[in-house]
């Protein structure tokens, strides 16, 4: 699995986009083709808005408040903003969202953040340190652990790469992955493939077949030495990794003139 190319490099430049214009059109890449997705708020929704103007206009967005088939006027600043409710195709309540859309295995893909990640795609949302007494206190899982156990696949979009947000082990693990799940017990019952794709500031993770996550494409100016040094573990690298497309004008002007002029999200 490991590349020839270690000392591969993407081409060095001063890109004109930000990060977080780069991650949202990068996710909006890996999300054609996928027909309903479970997107938390931030570059998840922005990724989904920008697909649904671009690549995907057929693309479902499913809200954690119970919004399917959203259509927001604007780009909505939390799952409960009334905009969302605005053009939406249905409106759920949250025991049948979870229990009959997401439980039913209805969700092509989850789409979440978060603050920790290992090497098999288990997330941690809760805390940075030990238990009892956190440096910092995260908001918890919310639903991102019925997403994970439930999802077709899930995207992980991360906008901070280095060795303590990419982690040998997580400080806790919020949504284990369905590996790690069955690892503990094999009788818990899992659905999907658990995360597949983790899109990071310096590149592209994908899983392989035992759910490890290795490492499918670098950004610009980045190298492969690089992503090694910023993760915690030992990243394997896939032999066709590639060098990640910088966005296009057409993506920039969707992301800053139509989809967030207010820079809700960009940054």
């Amino acid at each position: 699995m490991t590349s020839v190319i270690e000392k591969a490099t993407a081409p060095a430049s001063s890109p004109a986009y930000t990060v977080s214009e780069l991650l949202a059109v990068v996710s909006c890449r890996y999300l054609q083709g996928k027909r309903r997705v479970f997107a938390g708020i931030g570059l998840p929704t922005l990724a989904v808005a920008l697909a649904q103007k671009s690549t995907s206009p057929d693309i479902e967005q499913v809200y954690e408040s119970g919004v399917c088939g959203a259509h927001p006027p604007k780009l909505p600043e939390t799952i409960a903003d009334a905009s969302l409710a605005t053009g939406a195709e249905t409106i759920l309540t949250m025991p049948v969202l979870f229990g009959y859309v997401l439980q039913g295995g209805w969700i092509d893909v989850g789409f979440l953040g978060a603050a920790q990640i290992d090497r098999f795609g288990s997330l941690n949302t809760s805390v940075i340190g030990p238990w009892d007494a956190p440096t910092v206190r995260l908001p918890g899982s919310g639903g991102a652990i019925e997403v994970m156990a439930n999802s077709q696949e899930v995207f992980v979009v991360m906008r901070r790469h280095n060795t303590t947000s990419f982690v040998r082990e997580l400080d806790f693990c919020t949504s284990p992955s369905p590996i790690a799940a069955r690892r503990a017990d094999p009788k818990v019952p899992t659905r999907g493939a658990g995360v597949t794709t983790v899109i990071s500031e310096l590149g592209v993770f994908t899983s392989d077949a035992e759910g490890e996550l290795c490492l499918a494409s670098i950004h610009e100016g980045v190298t492969v030495e690089q992503v090694r040094e910023q993760t915690g573990w030992p990243v394997k690298v896939l032999d066709s990794v590639t060098v990640t497309p910088p966005p296009t004008e057409e993506e920039l002007r969707l992301l800053r003139d139509d989809i967030d002029p207010g820079r809700v999200y960009l940054r």
